[in-house]
């Protein structure tokens, strides 16, 4: 027996893997890849894209403890969509372009099959993006997970002419805040809501409670975080926005003012976006406050956009034409030196 697969690493599980995964790789390539996966590093031509100012973007990210409701439900060809998210949606909100992703699972044991569902994911999140797949790493870990436990991470590049890139000093008093729904949690809060679900009470992930309207609190917690490239950015290539929020750890409470100065505070108009039912169901059963939600959910609401008002109708039309929802749920005004930051009607 080798004596490597003997401590618990079978590498040829690992070649396996990257045979299955080949395919789903080669459908995510774009102008710019260079080569194939199974080299040192990933490559790819700026060259190809005819920047004249060109800034490299970046951003990494994982799923979080998502990752342990997947498992418990052995669903795991969506976590990898939730992935990509996390990190492309983070370079759009600079003013970027995502072009290519690169991902790193860390398991107890290497399943070829399962892992390969997991990649198959992140396949779809980088076509959805439009970012090619150039890259990755398996780790079998077994004296650091359990055999059928894994963990995902991922690192995502985007490129953006320098005057377009997003910046806090962009946002004006007056911006209209527009509101991209979310498909549910996304991938954030997850501590939270296992505490409320599994410590607080007993229940178990294939119930349907009246709130979800026939939908398990499973199917509802591990629905893929949403990617917003398609449909923002065009308006970010044609300097329609001010900033972009991507609603993701800490609410709007925290997010929103990552996107405006100091001087500035969002007002926004709770009840001008439908909430969706698991975020209800979730606080209800939890006893949450206003304030517990607003700190640690997207509340439906996964990206927002700071529209200046002279651009508010091209940008709708825009949004209308790539068939997108969104909401007008509040705006930016100069803020009073004794009043927050984030206000919530």
């Amino acid at each position: 027996m080798n004596r490597y697969k003997e401590a618990g690493v079978d590498v040829n599980a690992g070649y396996d893997l990257v045979h299955r995964i080949k395919p789903l790789v080669k459908a995510t390539e774009r102008l710019g890849v260079m080569g194939g996966i199974g080299s040192f590093g990933g490559m790819f031509d700026l060259e190809k894209l005819n920047y004249q100012h060109p800034v490299l973007v970046s951003g990494t990210d994982g799923v979080g403890t998502k990752l342990m409701i997947a498992q418990k439900m052995n669903v795991n060809d969506t976590v990898g969509i939730d992935c990509v998210a996390m990190c492309v949606n983070d370079v759009l909100a600079q003013g970027a372009e995502p072009l290519f992703f690169l991902d790193y699972i860390a398991c107890g044991h290497n399943d070829p099959q399962k892992l390969a569902e997991v990649v198959k994911g992140v396949a779809e999140g980088c076509k959805q993006s439009g970012s090619a797949l150039i890259g990755g790493e398996t780790a079998e870990m077994p004296d650091m997970y359990e055999a059928d436990e894994y963990d995902l991470a991922g690192f995502s590049v985007g490129i953006a002419e320098k005057e377009n890139l997003l910046s806090n000093s962009l946002a004006k008093s007056g911006d209209v805040l527009l509101a991209l729904p979310s498909s549910g949690v996304h991938s954030n809060g997850f501590s939270l809501i296992r505490k409320i679900l599994f410590k607080d009470h007993n229940v178990k992930l294939s119930d349907k409670p009246d709130e979800l309207a026939g939908k398990s609190v499973g199917e509802s917690l591990i629905t893929p975080t949403r990617i917003y490239v398609k449909p923002v950015l065009p308006l970010v290539k044609k300097r329609l926005v001010h900033g972009i929020a991507h609603i993701t750890g800490g609410g709007f409470i925290e997010n929103l003012p990552r996107i405006f100065t100091d001087d500035l505070q969002a007002v926004i108009n709770n009840g001008s976006w439908p909430i969706l039912p698991i975020f209800s169901y979730l606080k209800k059963l939890g006893n949450l406050s206003d304030k517990d939600c607003w700190e640690t959910f997207n509340m439906g609401a996964g990206l927002v956009l700071a529209v200046p008002k002279e651009k508010l109708t091209e940008v709708k039309q825009i949004l209308t034409d790539e068939k997108e929802d969104f909401y007008e749920i509040g705006h930016l005004q100069e803020r009073p030196e004794d009043q927050e930051k984030v206000i919530i009607k």
